[in-house]
């Protein structure tokens, strides 16, 4: 990073301008897609252009767009035959989509506890987690960490299992020379603006390598429908992907690669300016670029409330993700066993705050981010 001052500019978690240089495209492409012969607005010629583009991206897997990377759980989950009296080990700490997917087909989620510092599911936990019931493991990647595949792969070939990858937050991530999405049997990614390869509006894909359940997820998306129009071979869901916005996600595809690259140096510099900081309270995630994806750069701060309050009188805007363990929620309190216990999920829950990482973060900025945390660990230790 250049040396500059922030100037005492705020500085924004999400950035407010994010598709502005695309105002134009993307009102032109309204008007072209409004206005094309056959008025079809949904799963027509550009969304498999969009499918075509993202497969060179995930090493040749299938692309199986949808409606958003929680449907295109549901969609796998689905077609692997998960229902009632089947149970699905997730983890303990993140989003609601990983219980609710699998509690909306009438199986159980299993919650399994999180590696303490990267946040990620432990996949000792999760073996722990397996009993004769479970049809599938679930991992998901968090924040700027991928969980750890390999053993994820070793535990599911050895149980017996299916292996989905919850690849939401990390598309453009790769873990030892392989895309994130293509660890397991299938994975999604989310097109939500907030992603790596965020959209304006909602939207997602499913990745696999497996040609017979990029088949079955593609007629589930469409209502069940196989072959002819209004022939449905199963019962399927409206989780179709929109013309418009592959137009736009087509448009903003080259553009990835450099945002991505942008997020990464930021993970960088936060990483080095407060890797000193974690004896006095601050840590910061692991350091390097395997495995890595930076949707959202997260620190475990012991004082998160007082750090939040400090950064945002320093105009730094942050955000606490999951302050609930998903076995804490009361959506999903009939699947906790009496007794059991999530130590680390409820740690994370408590310690974690995401600093800005948007790419149109410019250097001046980073470096204010910067400066305010290590002052506050400083700060706070020395009081």
């Amino acid at each position: 990073m250049t040396s500059h001052t922030a100037g005492g500019a705020a500085v924004p978690f999400f950035a407010p301008d994010l598709f502005e240089e695309d105002r134009e495209v993307l009102l032109d492409l309204v008007r072209r897609t409004g206005t094309v012969a056959g008025q079809r607005f949904i799963l027509g010629a550009l969304t498999a252009e969009l499918e075509g583009a993202l497969r060179a991206t995930v090493d040749g897997a299938e692309v199986v767009t949808c409606s958003s990377g929680t449907s295109g759980l549901t969609l796998i989950l689905t077609a692997m035959g998960v229902g009632p009296g089947d149970e699905v080990v997730v983890p303990a700490y993140g989003c609601a989509p990983l219980g609710n997917t699998v509690a909306n087909l009438g199986a159980t989620p299993v919650f399994a506890d999180i590696d303490p510092v990267t946040m990620v599911v432990d996949p000792a936990e999760v073996e722990r987690a397996i009993s004769p019931r479970t049809r599938a493991v679930m991992p998901a990647h968090m924040f700027s960490v991928m969980a750890d595949m390999p053993r994820m792969r070793e535990i599911a070939r050895r149980h017996g299992v299916r292996l989905v990858e919850d690849s939401a937050v990390a598309q453009g991530g790769v873990l030892d020379g392989r895309p994130a999405g293509t660890w397991g049997e299938a994975g999604v990614f989310s097109f939500v603006q907030v992603k790596t390869f965020g959209t304006a509006g909602e939207g997602g894909a499913v990745v696999t390598h497996d040609a017979e359940l990029a088949c079955a997820v593609r007629a589930l998306r469409s209502h069940g429908q196989e072959g002819p129009r209004f022939v449905h071979q199963r019962v399927g869901f409206n989780s179709r992907f929109d013309e418009l916005q592959a137009a736009f996600q087509l448009h903003r595809l080259p553009g990835l690669p450099a945002r991505l690259e942008r997020r990464a140096r930021i993970a960088d510099y936060y990483t080095e300016r407060f890797a000193p900081l974690a004896e006095r309270g601050v840590v910061p995630p692991p350091p390097g670029r395997d495995g890595r994806c930076y949707y959202v750069y997260s620190v475990l701060a012991e004082e998160r409330d007082a750090l939040k309050e400090h950064l945002a009188a320093h105009g730094v805007a942050s955000h606490v993700y999951y302050p609930l363990p998903l076995p804490h929620q009361p959506a999903f309190a009939r699947f906790v066993p009496p007794g059991r216990a999530w130590p680390h999920a409820r740690a994370a829950g408590r310690r974690q705050l995401a600093l800005p990482i948007n790419p149109h973060l410019t250097d001046a900025q980073v470096e204010h981010v910067a400066d305010a945390v290590c002052a506050f660990a400083v700060e706070r230790r020395a009081a």
